[in-house]
């Protein structure tokens, strides 16, 4: 053959299935360029000096990784529409006396241009864009924005390399299915599967089952480690749930639908649901797709949008005071040299210091059992994962310092105490302490000033407020591990607010921070000076790193959504196109058509919406339980963004069912053709 006969068919081929190739292509230039700038955000030189720059270059590390799988994932999935749509043209082709490797030869060329402007498209918008992301990123971080601009040749280099080996290995996989199918095969494509489908009812209840199973382990979770362990168990349970109910339990309801005569044998339903029942299987694992796309959008930007309005909360309630320090383990001589210290630090400050907070603790694990609590962890016989729910860290605060700090005037007997759970309720009217006895509970708080540290952790805490703190010190004083290390740790704290400016707080910190830290200092090495200043960069560089993330992945997903729904609606358009046009001859009017088309959509494309709607309102305790970790414990908050997002996808969603069906109706009205 002619040089450039295959170079011509194949550009003639994607020029005449534009409407297919255009949205795959923006897709695959889409995926390209996120590859690259969240590459090269990640080695940006100014997130090495940034403070909370590791944390966002983690992220973003992390967000690469997700890229990468969801690309290699999404282009399969989509170029599976692609060639469904050209199997026809290629059968005609190999009826006319092409053989196998002529049509490969047309799918390599087509490969191959669809890839350069991929792959070039993809680069140059990362290259375009990538400013404008560093941009948006530093100012969600809170710095300052640098005006230079350059290229990140180790991204431009990983993306090619990347993508090349996917586009080789989806057209590997294209070229396999050429190659085993038959000539009539390729002429029927868009028919195959057309058989009329049975209802599985086995399947869909057993979708329902497991869907029932996931939602149960998310609204019965308790602890963060819970959530943490059983997150993704729970995300696969919703992902084989919703894939059964839409493919199996679909069918069923369109059988369902067709048995009731009086919805089924009207003009808008009838073709509707006729045309839906043959096509479920196939159509269901489409929209169970959506489904899922849908859900992981509204979890991800509800997730990340309340982390980042709430970052002030969290932050005040991590660091509940300005400067906090922590002597492990002082006697009262060093306590009191500590505040010698900080005062002769503080100098002609002092007066702008309030809100003093000072208490002793003792924290030593336990294993609870009901009232039992176990903390000689020696004594158990297993510890795995799955007894983690049962394992606390409890703090012993001596009476004296509770009322202090919380200004309160409790009294308390030398058997009773006053719990504070963190992140739970206690149910439990005493406990049974293994080396100790028996504590009556005699009140349970809902608070205490001092559990940032305790709000974060993955393990509850409980704090419990005693009259008898030296005796349960000398108790457990004894405990230790198998290699003889002491089990218990105990410490003073000592925190106030300066009323200082942030600068000058942040100094004040470093001040004492060198003061007290030091090796000539005179205290435990352990010792630690924190600042609530100093850390506020870490902390909107975490939450705004998983932010902007939120925000990337979120409308990467999103981008999925609508092009699934878009090769939806139009392969399905091609499809039904005879059918229609048959209805049409037999006295089926245009008007008519929209109301069945208009019926159908309804049916089918609205079903996601509402399961992605169950979906999240059944993740919300779980992804609440997760946040806790992040010191965000404000409910109205996580509502509000939930609602809030839900909303806008709505809207979001509804504004592309109107332009897909719009082209579905302009192809079965005839009105188009290709």
């Amino acid at each position: 053959m002619k040089m450039g006969f295959y170079p011509k068919l194949a550009g003639m081929g994607i020029y005449k299935n534009r409407k297919l190739y255009i949205p795959y292509l923006i897709t695959c230039i889409g995926v390209v360029m996120m590859y690259y700038i969240i590459y090269f955000l990640s080695r940006l030189p100014v997130l090495q000096n940034m403070v909370g720059g590791a944390a966002m270059a983690s992220i973003l590390d992390f967000g690469r990784g997700v890229v990468l799988v969801f690309s290699v994932i999404f282009l399969f999935y989509t170029n599976s529409f692609l060639l469904r749509r050209r199997k026809k043209e290629f059968g005609l082709y190999n009826i006319l006396g092409m053989g196998k490797w002529n049509l490969i030869h047309i799918q390599l060329w087509e490969s191959l241009i669809t890839s350069v402007i991929a792959l070039a498209g993809g680069l140059l918008c990362g290259i375009l864009f990538s400013k404008l992301a560093e941009a948006c990123m530093v100012k969600i971080m809170g710095q300052n924005v640098n005006d230079a601009f350059f290229v990140s040749q180790d991204a431009a280099v990983s993306a090619a390399v990347w993508f090349v080996c996917l586009f080789t290995l989806i057209f590997l996989g294209s070229a396999v299915q050429i190659y085993v199918s038959r000539p009539v095969e390729l002429l029927h494509s868009e028919n195959v599967g057309e058989r009329r489908p049975k209802g599985n009812w086995l399947l869909a209840v057993l979708g329902v089952l497991i869907l029932a199973a996931a939602y149960g382990i998310a609204v019965s979770i308790k602890e963060p480690i819970s959530a943490l362990v059983s997150f993704f168990a729970a995300v696969l349970l919703v992902i084989c749930g919703t894939y059964l109910l839409f493919i199996a339990g679909s069918v069923t309801i369109c059988r369902l639908l067709q048995k009731n005569r009086r919805y089924y044998y009207k003009t808008q339903h009838f073709v509707s649901v006729s045309s839906m029942a043959y096509r479920m299987k196939r159509n269901g694992a489409g929209l169970a797709s959506i489904c899922i796309l849908s859900t992981m959008v509204l979890v991800i930007l509800s997730s990340t949008v309340s982390l980042y309005v709430g970052a002030e909360d969290s932050l005040r309630s991590r660091y509940v005071r300005d400067i906090l320090i922590e002597l492990p383990a002082g006697t009262d001589s060093e306590e009191a040299t500590l505040k010698q210290r900080v005062a002769e630090v503080l100098g002609e400050d002092r007066k702008a210091v309030k809100n003093v907070m000072e208490f002793h603790q003792m924290g030593v694990a336990g294993y609870f059992s009901g009232e039992k609590v176990l903390t000689d962890i020696r004594a158990l016989d297993e510890f795995s994962l799955a007894t983690y729910e049962s394992v606390r860290y409890l703090y012993f605060v001596p009476l004296e310092d509770y009322n202090r700090v919380m200004g309160t005037h409790e009294t308390l007997k030398p058997d009773e105490v006053i719990v504070y759970a963190v992140n739970d309720y206690f149910t439990e009217k005493k406990l049974d302490i293994d080396i100790y006895g028996e504590l009556k509970i005699k009140k349970q708080v809902d608070q205490f000033k001092n559990d940032g540290e305790a709000l974060v952790s993955a393990v509850s805490s409980v704090y419990v407020f005693t009259s008898e703190y030296d005796a349960l010190a000398k108790k457990f004083s004894a405990l230790q591990d198998s290699e003889g290390n002491p089990l218990v740790y105990s410490s003073y704290y000592y925190a106030f607010d300066v009323e200082l400016s942030a600068e000058e707080k942040i100094a004040l910190c470093q001040e004492l921070h060198q003061e007290l830290c030091g090796p000539y200092s005179g205290f435990s090495p352990e010792i630690s000076v924190e600042g609530l200043e100093n850390n506020r960069a870490d902390f909107y560089g975490l939450f705004g790193g998983l932010f902007f993330l939120g925000i990337f992945l979120g409308l990467m997903f999103l981008a999925a959504t609508v092009l699934i729904m878009y090769y939806k609606q139009l392969t399905e358009g091609y499809e039904d196109q005879g059918r229609f046009a048959i209805m049409q001859k037999v006295g089926m009017t245009k008007t008519e058509i929209r109301k069945s088309i208009h019926s159908q959509m309804l049916t089918v494309f609205f079903l996601p919406l509402l399961a992605a709607g169950v979906h999240l309102i059944f993740a919300f305790p779980l992804i609440s339980k997760l946040l806790v970790l992040f010191a965000l414990r404000n409910q109205t908050l996580l509502i509000l963004s939930f609602c809030c997002c839900y909303l806008v996808f709505v809207l979001f969603y509804v504004i592309v069912y109107d332009i897909t069906s719009h082209f579905y109706y302009q192809i079965v009205s005839g009105s188009e053709k290709m």
